[in-house]
């Protein structure tokens, strides 16, 4: 679906800006600033490595004979190994090279020197960090990993009814994202250590530059909050002459400048790298899902959780509107080409962990 007239601010000229909202806020609040945390050019170059020749294996049909593979965290196995058929895609060729790719390269990169080992070796704000985003779920005996924007209001609405706080997933509440659910960060040392061995552990992952497009227009185009805390500042700080704004006409090249500044282990967990949230190195997790399979990949995991029948995955809200390949598109090519440069070393792990592809900006790609 191509973008929508309410995507596009008019400048006073009359002439067309980059993709914007206009909304009500006010008030704003301060930033922190660039930080330092971009990736080595050494360890980018190992993982688009890793991550090209598992493509290459694919290419040459080495990977198609393979079983899906076996859960990486040593905990017990017997407990987390799914029965025949129980996952409707198991005879799905592409579903079991996706996760035979996310594991291998996830081992390559995560064996590289410098790499976490486990939370225990992370700075304390990256281990507050993932401890943080991690949901644990004691009856079903799993840990999830929360990615805003990636659907995770609906698992915890799952989490919800499985701890027996909702009736069911599909009720019509505002979803309080404290309430009712237990977090990692909330345990003790050693209640932690048995979880994160012996427990199931998921996530689910997105297409990097589609995620941040979401939060963009979620954050920017409905939130007054957001608009009163982020946009106003953003606007100060990177729009030419300031002006005053309530922060609902940030554009979207604006929020990309503002993302090159920061430090990713202080971002907005709205924006902030999978990788930095998650820590995919640090906890061995058993399964990566996808937002592109997400019924399949929830219906897998509760499934093998041992979730009862009657709890399912909830479809997506009527007035749900997805971001089609044209509006991403149409959103990346109006960048500058250098700020968008400068934009994606701080997800290189996101695409190459969970093997999404560069975007495609060239000028015969944008011209379609």
């Amino acid at each position: 679906m191509p973008p929508s007239k309410q995507d596009f601010a008019v400048n006073r000229g009359g002439g067309m800006r980059s993709p914007s909202f206009r909304l009500r806020s006010s008030m704003g609040s301060g930033f922190g600033k660039r930080g330092s945390a971009v990736l080595p050019s050494v360890l980018t170059f190992a993982v688009i490595v890793a991550s090209g020749g598992l493509l290459l294996m694919i290419e040459k049909g080495m990977l198609n004979g393979m079983d899906p593979p076996p859960p990486r965290a040593s905990g017990r196995t017997a407990d987390h190994r799914p029965h025949a058929g129980q996952y409707d895609a198991a005879g799905d060729t592409d579903a079991q090279i996706l996760q035979e790719i996310r594991n291998r390269t996830i081992r390559t990169v995560c064996s590289q020197k410098n790499m976490p080992r486990s939370v225990w070796s992370l700075s304390p704000l990256q281990r507050r960090t993932v401890l943080q985003h991690i949901l644990v779920n004691d009856d079903y005996r799993f840990l999830y990993c929360y990615v805003p924007k990636v659907a995770c209001s609906n698992w915890k609405r799952v989490l919800k009814v499985l701890s027996g706080a909702l009736d069911n997933v599909d009720v019509n509440i505002k979803m309080d994202h404290k309430s009712d659910l237990v977090f990692l960060a909330d345990m003790q040392p050693e209640e932690i250590r048995y979880r994160l061995q012996h427990y199931f552990k998921f996530l689910f992952v997105r297409e990097p530059m589609e995620r941040l497009l979401s939060a963009y227009r979620n954050k920017f185009g409905e939130i007054e909050a957001y608009q009163r805390k982020y946009g106003v500042e953003i606007v100060r700080r990177y729009r030419k002459g300031g002006g005053r704004t309530t922060g609902d006409d940030v554009t979207f090249a604006e929020f990309v400048r503002y993302l090159v500044d920061e430090d990713v282990e202080r971002m907005n967990e709205h924006w902030m790298p999978v990788y930095n949230l998650c820590q995919p190195c640090a906890v061995p997790y058993d399964f990566v899902g996808s937002y592109e399979r997400l019924q399949s990949d929830g219906h897998y995991v509760l499934q093998r959780v041992g979730a009862p029948p009657n709890v399912h995955f909830p479809e997506r809200q009527s007035w749900y509107r997805p971001i089609s390949v044209e509006t991403l598109q149409y959103y990346l090519c109006s960048l500058p080409q250098a700020l968008l440069k400068e934009l994606l070393p701080k997800y290189i792990l996101d695409f190459s962990l969970f093997t999404y592809s560069l975007p495609n900006t060239t000028s015969q790609a944008c011209r379609h």
